[in-house]
């Protein structure tokens, strides 16, 4: 199939390509640097590749889908017993990491190949050097990227991500976002999420642009990169939220994200309080994009469209997309209240979970669509709005279904609430009851549970309020600022 990334051969030399704080890489430096390297991987099976937020990663990745061969990113706070289940599952020949590192036990036996690009891009693996070969020949359906699940309902499971999967959402992408090679990226985002690696990494390069990333995120960098010719900026919701919080005691915030060609937040759903405030403070809008680890990316809100917040778009460029009902029966109507599964086929799909052909067979519906587990209604004009997670987030309740999404998005216009998360639990008249998990403004004088129910009574409907509060420090987060609603108990 044709290179994942032509620039690499075509594009101008001297282009920066990435950035990692101080240490860069041209588009000449990286096509050596990753060359040289893709020399030494061909014919290595899987390749595992630690990846911290480094210039080293970004390298090791594009190396080994020069060479053609899989790479299985590695969280590096994954505990061993969770490491040790993905290295047994994938297999890997070896494993690709910055110098220094330091490897967990599970990685003991692997042997190790030390990426360290030095001033002219070239790579020292292993103190040997490698020829640098052609790109390898491979099939658009061969495995790019192995990428594990979060692991909610079991141990993790392997996402074989095929090469036709990247190049068509980053192609899907470009005209939805009209992303071109003059487009300079800024993210903050970790680099074995599908998110801060395919997206953020990978698509710029794939376009000839670049990449600034920030290490770790924060305000600061994100004012200094915008206001510094940075084009687009990638985040999840808690660091929109920490932007929206920002803004009013930070001008050189909001005159950077002013800026900004185009603002894209993933992974979550982001409030539509935090949509507000940044618009107020910017006259920029955010805009929201949907996809998961199995079919990379689904939906968007185009940049030639309307952003409205609390939607993710429409069905990017071959991709369909419908809405199933739990019989498995299609929604042909769209009046953005019927709610359905997010059921999905097209080029973005995966291929398999690795060494389970069970669960890949139970993914999928008898007619090739893929069950995404997601809960949704579809406006009139094909406008997409997620009202959670089919298992945590879909309620039940007197005859109704409820999406715990649009009750957050209320509960967070209470002066009183600075976090929502809203989960539902078995009530004999009800069914399920809904139940509310704030973070106060003000712990010592945190809203009652009556305050609140009128509150979102008044703005949504009297069945949507919630019958039970509860008040914590903080809500338990992921990696990627997703609220870990199973561990939320009521005890």
């Amino acid at each position: 199939m044709a290179s994942l990334f032509p620039a690499l051969t075509e594009g101008p030399a001297d282009r920066p390509a990435l950035r990692f704080g101080e240490r860069s890489l041209t588009y000449a430096e990286l096509t050596a640097a990753t060359g040289v390297l893709a020399g030494g991987l061909k014919d290595a099976g899987r390749v595992a590749v630690w990846a911290t937020p480094t210039l080293e990663t970004a390298v090791a990745v594009v190396a080994a889908l020069r060479a053609g061969v899989p790479a299985v990113p590695l969280n590096p706070k994954s505990g061993e017993k969770e490491l040790g289940h993905i290295l047994s599952d994938s297999a890997p020949s070896l494993v690709l990491a910055s110098p220094g590192d330091e490897l967990p036990p599970p990685l003991g036996d692997l042997r190790r190949i030390d990426v360290t690009p030095d001033a002219t891009g070239i790579p020292v693996a292993d103190g040997e050097d490698a020829e640098v070969g052609e790109d390898a020949e491979v099939g658009e359906d061969a495995p790019a990227l192995v990428v594990y699940t979060s692991g909610t309902t079991g141990p993790p499971k392997g996402a074989v991500i095929p090469r036709r999967a990247l190049s068509s959402t980053l192609d899907a992408l470009a005209d939805a976002w009209e992303w071109t090679g003059d487009d300079v990226l800024v993210h903050g985002l970790p680099l074995f999420h599908v998110h801060g690696l395919v997206l953020g990494i990978l698509g710029p390069l794939r376009r000839g642009g670049s990449v600034r990333h920030l290490g770790r995120f924060d305000t600061d960098g994100v004012a200094r990169e915008l206001n510094g010719g940075a084009t687009m900026l990638f985040g999840v919701p808690t660091m929109y939220h920490r932007i929206a919080q920002a803004l009013p005691d930070d001008p050189e915030l909001a005159k950077a994200l002013a800026r900004a060609r185009l603002l894209v937040s993933g992974s979550a759903a982001l409030p539509v309080h935090d949509h507000e405030r940044i618009a107020a403070a910017t006259g920029r809008r955010v805009i929201e994009r949907y996809g998961m680890t199995e079919t990379l990316m689904n939906t968007s809100v185009r940049a030639d469209g309307e952003a409205r917040a609390g939607t993710v778009g429409v069905p990017l460029p071959g991709v369909e997309l419908r809405l199933a009902e739990e019989d498995g029966s299609a929604i042909t109507s769209y009046d953005g209240e019927t709610v359905g599964e997010i059921q999905v086929r097209g080029p973005n799909l995966f291929t398999e979970y690795l060494n389970r052909p069970d669960a890949t067979a139970a993914a999928f519906t008898a007619d090739g669509w893929f069950r995404t587990g997601d809960m949704a209604v579809r406006d009139p004009d094909g406008y997409v709005r997620i009202i959670g997670r089919k298992a945590t987030d879909l309620i039940k309740s007197g005859g109704y279904k409820i999406g715990a999404g649009e009750i957050e998005n209320a509960l967070l216009e209470h002066p009183g609430v600075r976090e929502a998360a809203v989960t539902g639990e078995p009530d004999a008249d009800l069914g399920e009851r809904i139940v509310a998990w704030i973070v106060p403004t003000d712990p010592e004088s945190p809203p009652t549970t009556q305050d609140l129910a009128d509150h979102v009574a008044h703005r949504l409907a009297p069945h949507k309020r919630p019958r039970v509060v509860h008040h914590l420090p903080a809500l338990p987060r992921n990696d990627m600022g997703k609220i870990m609603k199973r561990a939320l108990t009521h005890d």
